[in-house]
């Protein structure tokens, strides 16, 4: 069955427009123009040098400059709070080992009460091995592991009241949780990742999956094991969001991590094809980052994304 689609806008903390001037704009812009959410990735502090593979590009280098500016997305969630007024804000995705679990919690519950209730949880495991041993994060090895039990914090945390975890990599003795986030039982969780442990944590812990830059042949096949595991565990198809991250490129066609032209890149019609492939599949929400060099490409390219492809889709 073909899904009612509405779209966002990944706003840009990491790259040579993500500047404080630059992103409160465009979140302001996403808004007035009728976005339906703005949407924050994930990254803290670059390493000079790396080891580890980009998994979204074709041969694995990452997308920009990692001298250029960066911001962190839960303070920027913050500013993007008090800065709008409609559209929900999301982490696409927030990268769960990063942080200690009980302080994003509760960082994530006061922006859900500050928005009246606007926040999205996409979440995922992260890939760059460095940047968690910069942070001090949790064995790499075990982020998998990690994630879940993190997750189970968050909704504990959400839920409220008097609360206590024991789990294999975190555990801590009652606290208060007080209050609670004013989305109940939770602000929407959206797994982010394409790999089955991913769709099992979608299965387990989410209200939805985030998909980045997958072909449909990909895509198809991912939805028919998420699919499976969902009925393995007695959830149903239909209760699920489904996501999909494009970086979009209108008139540069662009080649992704996988075989032939990126979806989200190309003519306005490639890229109106690419959106109604997505709808028919059962993806509801388009999520559109831009990751050029130019304010004015930047916006010109969202609006016309919002103009052009979006009421043809």
């Amino acid at each position: 069955m073909a899904a009612l689609m509405s779209f966002g806008l990944d706003v840009g903390v990491y790259g040579p427009l993500a500047d404080a001037e630059t992103i409160l704009s465009l979140a302001r812009h996403a808004e007035e123009i009728g976005l339906d959410s703005i949407w924050l990735a994930d990254h803290v502090a670059f390493p000079v040098s790396f080891k580890a593979v980009y998994p979204y590009s074709a041969k694995g280098e990452f997308p920009t400059h990692l001298s250029d500016p960066l911001m962190e997305p839960i303070a920027t969630m913050g500013v993007l709070v008090g800065a709008t007024q409609r559209v929900r804000i999301g982490t696409a995705a927030l990268i769960m080992p990063y942080r200690n679990p009980v302080l994003l919690a509760r960082m994530l519950v006061t922006l859900d009460r500050f928005s009246g209730g606007r926040i999205i949880v996409g979440a995922g495991v992260g890939w760059l091995e460095e940047e968690f041993a910069v942070l001090g994060a949790h064995d790499f090895k075990k982020r998998g592991r990690v994630t879940d039990e993190y997750l189970e914090i968050f909704k504990i945390i959400c839920a409220g009241g008097e609360v206590s975890y024991r789990g294999d990599t975190y555990a801590f003795d009652p606290i208060f949780a007080s209050p609670g986030s004013l989305q109940r039982p939770h602000p929407p969780i959206l797994i982010g990742g394409l790999s089955t442990a991913a769709l099992r944590r979608v299965v387990r812990h989410g209200n939805g999956w985030l998909a980045v830059a997958a072909p449909p042949d990909k895509l198809r096949e991912r939805l028919l094991v998420l699919a499976r595991l969902a009925a393995e565990a007695g959830r149903r198809m239909e209760d699920f969001t489904l996501a999909y991250k494009v970086f979009l490129s209108i008139g540069e066609p662009r080649r992704g991590a996988f075989e032939g032209r990126e979806p989200g890149t190309g003519s306005v019609a490639e890229i109106t094809d690419d959106l109604k492939e997505l709808r028919d599949l059962g993806f509801g929400k388009i999520i559109v980052r831009y990751r050029g060099s130019s304010a004015t490409e930047q916006k010109r390219q969202i609006d016309r994304f919002m103009s052009e492809i979006a009421p043809r889709v």
